[in-house]
């Protein structure tokens, strides 16, 4: 717990620093010429009930379960009937095997029995005769029928053996012919079907992809988990059997669950140039950087779809709403102790708008307010260079060309890239329960 508060207020720290370095660029902006706006966002997105200093990562839902159908390597696939995305209950039929050669094979492999069948009957036959004149020979003939004998009875078990080889071959090409339409044996959808390379002919199917080894691939329906990727720059920020809140990557629902396990056999790598998660970087400096998976069991999925894609955050008590609204600190102005006040706008100009601070939350860096503010309000970071009257516009305005990454979730949009944390490169965010 100690270290979890460390962490936080070193972000806290690190949030600060970057609202001052947003508000110094445009402080260079306005002397350089012309007025700039004071950029403003809505209090919702600085308080809900998740406000919190850390890492997002991107994940999907998945079940908790797949099963899949491997080709028979005996067989000829002659038609695949599903396609990737297809929804299959158990029963529903997925390929079919070519019979023809099993018919023919199962044909000539009963002959094949019934001949050797015949053979043993011969050889128990020879041995009964052999034995008969055994009993009335001289003792130097019962030698050599001894010796006789002794080869049909090896003879025999020799026919033994091949009679069961080949019961097997008739039991499995009856098994096949039972068997040419492969059937699912859950409900599901199916996630990915592999091209088929029968032998000496073309292919039979491309209608995804997958391991080669598995032809089709089902996502069983049912419990579903969701599976999150962590970039190794991260992977020390989460832990097995970590609480962890699943966000909803449009409005603001969210799930509660525990990670369940960290697959750091599978890694994928990842190119990192250019832009690194809205900070510059030098393109000429490009980098490769591993992800790894990560599985988390969810405490209920209700509401979620198989597919979707959300966000994953560690639950530090973020998902507990306080009573009233909390405010993080760095957007109030205490230069004078006894009058603090925010930045609010007015119908598009700026104005201070005094607020009664309650009780401190020192996990979060957050001051409760009392009074003078709403959710509805929108407001800017405090800065000395900020002045009443001074025009506002929406942070959703701030040029393009501003290279640092803003506190709120307003100007990330797309950038939560599938690779780990939300920018790639493990810089916090403040997710204000959005």
């Amino acid at each position: 717990m100690k270290k979890q508060k460390m962490v936080r207020r070193v972000v806290i720290a690190a949030v600060v620093i970057i609202a001052a370095a947003a508000v110094f660029y445009f402080v260079r902006r306005r002397n350089a010429g012309g007025e700039a706006a004071a950029y403003v966002e809505p209090v919702s997105d600085f308080t809900g009930s998740g406000l919190s200093f850390t890492n997002r990562f991107s994940g999907v839902v998945e079940p908790q379960d797949t099963w899949k159908v491997q080709q028979n390597p005996d067989s000829t696939v002659k038609e695949i009937l599903v396609k990737a995305g297809d929804e299959v209950k158990t029963g529903t039929p997925l390929l079919t095997y070519d019979i023809d050669k099993y018919q023919d094979d199962l044909d000539q492999a009963e002959i094949d029995l019934e001949r050797m069948n015949n053979e043993s009957a011969s050889i128990s036959q020879t041995i009964a005769e052999l034995t008969k004149q055994q009993k009335g020979a001289s003792a130097s003939d019962r030698a050599n029928l001894t010796i006789q004998i002794q080869e049909q009875d090896l003879a025999k078990k020799q026919k033994d053996i091949d009679i069961r080889s080949k019961q097997a071959d008739i039991d499995r090409l009856k098994t096949n012919i039972a068997n040419a339409t492969v059937k699912s044996a859950v409900d599901g959808v199916v996630k990915s079907v592999n091209s088929v390379q029968n032998a000496g002919e073309g292919t039979v199917s491309d209608s995804g992809s997958g391991d080669t080894q598995d032809l089709i691939t089902i996502m069983k329906t049912g419990d579903l988990r969701v599976r999150g990727t962590v970039n190794e720059q991260n992977i020390g920020e989460i832990t097995k059997d970590m609480p962890v809140i699943v966000h909803s990557r449009v409005g603001s629902q969210t799930w509660k669950g525990t990670i369940e396990s960290i697959d750091t056999e599978n890694a994928k790598s990842q190119s990192e140039s250019g832009s690194m998660g809205g900070y510059m970087s030098d393109a000429s400096s490009d980098t490769t950087s591993s992800n790894y998976p990560f599985y988390v069991k969810l405490e209920s999925s209700e509401g979620l779809m198989m597919g979707q894609h959300v966000y994953l955050q560690p639950d530090n008590g973020q998902t507990e709403k306080k009573d009233g609204l909390y405010l993080p600190e760095y957007l109030i102005d205490r230069s004078d102790e006894t009058h603090p006040f925010v930045w609010i706008d007015r119908d598009g100009r700026l104005k201070k708008q005094a607020v009664t601070l309650g009780e401190y939350d020192g996990e979060n860096g957050a001051y409760q307010i009392s009074d003078g503010l709403k959710e509805t309000d929108k407001i800017a970071v405090p800065d000395d260079s900020l002045k009443e009257g001074q025009k506002t516009a929406p942070m959703s305005e701030m040029p393009a060309d501003f290279g640092t990454v803003d506190v709120t979730d307003s100007t990330y949009g797309d950038s939560y890239a599938e690779g780990g944390a939300v920018n790639g490169t493990g810089t916090s965010e403040e997710s204000g329960g959005r």
